[in-house]
């Protein structure tokens, strides 16, 4: 439409001051089941024929259809002044050829599209029912759309998802070459004859419905998406989801993102912990929820009488989520794999290897695993500082220190009392078939445990575990009528991704325990629990993620038929939806997850009563001083949140560590390379002094690193560090020495001690804060080196110089073939060396 027509509408329609409510249409009137367009276009690919012949192409189909949007719409505005096209001007610029096509095929894409609109499309209810209060109410009704699609198949798109409707005025920009941010609403004015004043618009989009409707005097009614908190979430699930799954598609997700946008539009702000059950983790346990109904219809279809046990503690929040959706057709059952291992016995060895994996243990929580007081045993913690000993150096010593009748009686009680515990809780055991474990993860340690109690016993129920998070190569030993399987699991994710994932997961078991101790014996069909160490606070925020979930789960449930949506109709995309919204939590937290749960303590439970703590990013600090970045993540715990530990950090050194997963953080880029030779000062107690040639190594990340080996019979006192050679520039990132028996010892070493700042000297640098400079090459740092026991130390100095762009890792050999003490970096004006001596 021109302007000259705009301006001689009729001027006794303009005149009417008509009041008038228009809608945006996508995202505002009609949901996707996709979040973002590029959905739709993932569908298109596999709906046409590109599929079949070039089935790992959707990425580039994607990227293509893209660009060809962008190209249409530059030429548009270059030849017209606006950017509006249509969808067969977009398809003009796609590559046919490279997907095996001729250009006829362009219609045939363009009507495809539009079928997988018609596909993906439904009513948004909250809208409707808008949308026919206005009419109620005497507005004239109507909407207009920024789209490359025609009016009249924007109306059989409406009518489709909401067969019936009428509208008074239908406005696609495509149709008359201008946007709402141009002068579509100008038009709809003149041409409808409305008052803006007494107007309304309604839409999703800041920028094109609310200020292109407020320009032109019309009220807009803002209906964003998804809050920035969530709508970051959701952009970094989709990195996770790509990084994670590589090879599957990651715009379709059966409606779940558009489902968690939905329900938490529609749920009251509460506290942040709230929140973040209903945002992340209640969308998670109801994709489990889903998995283990799945189970757990598919044994009844077989015949099967089946019941459905969710072993305590970490199976507290699925049960919880289960009961609310499926009432009392559950059990929580306390069972940890200390209680049932004990039970399971028959000889030592289920016991040493139980003790193997305790850190540190004592005579107390000995006598609380196994019921008795062996005198041999009690000498044995007596021997030790603290009467602490190793859970090792128990195991290997168990052999001797027991007599294995001891332990098969020891097992006979415990397996009575745990049989009479599971017949109270759980509704007519003895008659059922089939018995579903429903746990976190991650072995099926319990489960194996009660086969065992189950066989010695005569009882003949099969068990099928059902785990969120699995480690398949250690179900191979399941007994062969018994199941085991994760939602996910390696078909999801590789074994690296899902190692990862466990490395983590201490923050998801805090957020789904009870609020109680283990389960340490049972009495008269009642668990006996230990005492519980956490704090109350932990426990109550706890509780909150938990209200969260259980909120989200039930609005799930009520409003996924309403909009028409089915998150978990495809179990296998569930599941690797799951995996990202997961892994993001685990390993992507964001500042505010930080705050709110990095002051959580993991309640180790097993040999001792200690709380570790989830965060510590001075240790990741100390680790990728000395270690380097690629071993730091796989620092030992703890800390129990290793992701947690390095986001602390920054984002990009979380991002790194998830990075190094699923092996993509190569160690000849992330790794350590030498770029030369420094000479160093060692002064000894004795007042002798010596030079040393040190190598210098330069990471990944551009920073220097250098490590300087003493023996203790070397008696140094102090390292004088040339820093000034190095740089007359820099900062210095820290300290750290490792002991060892040793120099491959002391460097794989994990206990690390650092150098305080204020215990440093210099001379001819100036120092403030990390940073120093030096006035000429004699600006020196000294290092005090402490005295130490083990035979070995390793001084490792972290710095970054900031006078030129970085060392290069260039080798420079003298005339014998011998590397040089040279340095050679990369400035602005060429390669630039300095002697290292």
């Amino acid at each position: 439409m021109t302007i000259m027509t705009i301006m001689t509408v009729d001027a006794t329609r303009r005149a009417q001051n008509v009041s008038a409510c228009s809608f945006d249409v996508f995202d505002t009137f009609l949901l996707r089941a996709c979040t973002t367009p590029d959905g739709v276009f993932e569908r298109v690919f596999q709906l046409s024929r590109i599929a079949e012949k070039f089935p790992n192409m959707s990425g580039s189909f994607v990227q293509h259809r893209i660009q060809a949007e962008a190209r249409a719409r530059k030429l548009a505005l270059e030849r017209s002044g606006s950017t509006e096209v249509r969808i067969a001007d977009i398809y003009k610029y796609f590559p046919f050829r490279l997907f095996g096509l001729s250009r006829d095929a362009l219609q045939d894409l363009a009507q495809i599209e539009f079928e997988a609109e018609l596909e993906l499309c439904r009513v948004n209810p909250e809208m409707l029912e808008q949308y026919m209060d206005m009419k109620r109410g005497g507005f004239r009704t109507g909407f207009i759309s920024d789209t490359y699609w025609s009016t009249d198949q924007l109306a059989q798109l409406l009518r489709s998802c909401s067969p019936g409707l009428s509208w008074d005025f239908l406005y696609a920009s495509c149709d008359h070459g201008s946007s709402k941010s141009e002068a579509l609403f100008e038009a709809y004015l003149a041409e409808q004859g409305v008052d803006a004043a007494r107007s309304f618009h309604i839409g999703d989009n800041h920028n094109a419905d609310i200020k292109g409707a407020r320009r032109h005097g019309i009220r807009p009614r803002y209906y964003p998406q998804a809050g920035a908190a969530l709508a970051s979430k959701l952009q970094r699930e989709t990195s996770m989801f790509e990084l994670l799954c590589p090879d599957q598609p990651s715009r379709l997700d059966c409606g779940a993102r558009t489902l968690r946008r939905v329900v938490t539009a529609r749920s009251a702000e509460h506290s942040p912990a709230f929140n973040l059950g209903v945002t992340v983790l209640g969308p998670v346990m109801a994709s489990f929820d889903a998995f283990i109904e799945a189970r757990r219809a598919a044994l009844a279809r077989e015949g099967a009488r089946v019941a459905v046990g969710f072993l305590g503690r970490d199976g507290l929040l699925p049960y919880r989520v289960w009961q609310a959706s499926h009432g009392e057709t559950g059990a929580y059952v306390e069972i940890n794999r200390r209680v049932s291992l004990v039970g399971s016995a028959d000889t030592l060895e289920p016991l040493s290897e139980l003790l193997s994996r305790v850190v540190k243990i004592d005579a107390p929580t000995f006598i609380d695993i196994v019921k008795v007081q062996p005198p041999a045993v009690m000498n044995f913690f007596a021997q030790y500082p603290d009467g602490i000993a190793s859970g090792r150096e128990l195991a290997d010593a168990l052999p001797d220190l027991m007599d294995p009748c001891e332990i098969t009686d020891i097992a006979a009680g415990v397996r009575e009392r745990l049989l009479a515990y599971l017949r109270a809780k759980i509704a007519d055991f003895d008659g059922c078939t089939d018995l579903i474990l429903v746990d976190l993860g991650y072995s099926a340690s319990v489960q194996k445990s009660l086969r065992r109690i189950f066989d010695r016993e005569g009882i003949r129920i099969r068990l099928h575990g059902a785990y969120l998070l699995t480690l398949d190569d250690a179900f191979d030993d399941i007994a062969d009528d018994d199941t085991a399987e994760g939602l996910i699991s390696d078909r999801i994710v590789t074994p690296h991704v899902k190692r990862m994932l466990i490395r983590n997961v201490a923050l998801l078991e805090q957020l789904c325990c009870s609020d109680q101790g283990s389960a340490r014996d049972y009495r008269g069909g009642e668990v006996l629990r230990e005492g519980d160490q956490r704090p109350v606070a932990q426990l109550a925020l706890a509780n909150e993620v938990q209200s969260g979930t259980l909120a989200y789960a039930s609005r799930a449930r009520e409003l996924a038929p309403r909009y028409a949506l089915q998150p978990d109709a495809d179990l296998s995309v569930a599941a690797r939806w799951a995996a990202a919204v997961l892994g993001r939590l685990l390993l992507l937290p964001d500042d505010d997850e930080l705050v709110l749960l990095g002051g959580i303590k993991h309640d180790v439970n097993l040999g001792t009563q200690a709380l570790a703590p989830l965060l510590d990013a001075g240790f990741i600090n100390d680790c990728i001083i000395a270690r380097g970045l690629s071993t730091a993540c796989t620092a030992p715990a703890p800390p129990m949140w290793l992701a947690g530990s390095f986001a602390a950090l920054s984002p990009s050194h979380a991002y790194l560590y998830t990075l190094f997963g699923p092996n993509r953080l190569p160690a000849n880029v992330f790794g350590e390379a030498q770029c030369g030779t420094l000479q160093v000062g060692l002064f000894g107690r004795d007042g002798q002094a010596s030079l040393e040639s040190v190598s210098v190594y330069h990471t990944g990340l551009g920073d220097l690193r250098l490590r300087i080996p003493l023996s203790r019979r070397m008696t140094v006192a102090t390292i004088a560090l040339p820093l000034a050679k190095l740089t007359r520039h820099g900062m210095l990132h820290g300290i750290t020495v490792q002991y060892g028996e040793s120099a491959a010892k002391a460097a794989e070493n994990s206990n690390l001690k650092t150098i305080a700042e204020g215990r440093l000297m210099d001379t001819g640098l100036e120092r403030f804060g990390r940073q120093f400079r030096a006035a000429s090459e004699d600006g020196m740092l000294l290092i005090p080196v402490d005295g130490f026991e083990d035979d070995v130390a390793i001084y490792t100095i972290a710095l970054t110089a900031l006078d030129h762009d970085r060392i290069l890792a260039i080798e420079n050999r003298d005339g014998n073939g011998a590397p040089s003490a040279t340095l050679s970096w990369r400035a602005g004006n060429g390669a630039q060396t300095t002697n290292g001596s």
